[in-house]
């Protein structure tokens, strides 16, 4: 027990301590873009199941791999808010809750936007080039999945969960995220797993590039430092 109480504190403490603090002061006002996007995912899943609004969302929303590539760039920051049709709407309303809350805590309003939405966009775009490709190459699609809507929230919840997993250290979690999207194409390749890889790709190098940055930063600061004459680095502090 004592074991598995210490890895716990070792994979989610600092996430657990981050997020409780920020709720016990501020509650909800410690995350208005989660609430602002859960309300907006319910009113548009009201919406587009109603005989007038259906065409609506489509119109705002819905992004296509056979839809011009401006007008899919147009749709793509209101289709992270567009659940899927064929889907319970209460599970995408939990990830963003829970996923775009720790995120937003964790990361702040704009980091967690920034992120959900590259997520989302790499999934697009990768539709695009596996049609291109063709169903016969390794990372091709068939021509029917142009017509295909594209994954909505579900994308930029795995970037997210992906990204604060490995800002935080749950490396565990991150890595079981991971497994998980693997495993979902394997067991029924479809387009939706394979845009959650491609969002994945996209958030792994989106952690390489920070990774790189934070450590050559500091060694290039480091190196400078040494370079400077004795006199300079005694007044520098």
């Amino acid at each position: 027990m004592n074991r598995l109480a210490r890895w716990v504190r070792a994979e989610w403490g600092l996430l657990y301590v981050t997020v409780r603090e920020a709720v016990a002061k501020r509650r909800l006002r410690a995350v208005p873009m989660t609430v602002g996007a859960v309300c907006l995912t319910a009113l548009l899943q009201y919406v587009q199941n109603q005989p007038w609004g259906y065409q609506v969302v489509q119109d705002a929303g819905a992004v296509r791999a056979e839809d011009p590539l401006w007008q899919a760039l147009l749709r793509t920051p209101l289709s992270l808010y567009v659940p899927a049709l064929d889907l319970p709407v209460w599970g995408a309303l939990a990830q963003i809750l829970f996923v775009f809350g720790v995120a937003e805590i964790c990361l702040g309003r704009w980091w967690a936007l920034a992120i959900a939405y590259v997520a989302t966009l790499a999934g697009t775009l990768y539709a695009r080039v596996g049609i291109g490709l063709g169903p016969h190459a390794p990372f091709g699609l068939p021509w029917t999945d142009a017509q295909v809507v594209d994954t909505g929230p579900s994308a930029a919840v795995v970037g997210l969960a992906v990204f604060v997993g490995w800002r935080y250290g749950a490396y565990l979690t991150a890595g079981a995220v991971t497994l998980a999207m693997v495993a979902e194409v394997l067991l029924k390749e479809n387009l939706a797993g394979k845009e959650h890889l491609a969002a994945l790709m996209a958030v792994g190098v989106l952690c390489l590039t920070v990774a790189l940055r934070h450590r050559y930063g500091r060694f290039g600061q480091a190196l400078r430092r040494v370079r400077q004459p004795a006199a300079a680095r005694a007044e520098t502090p």
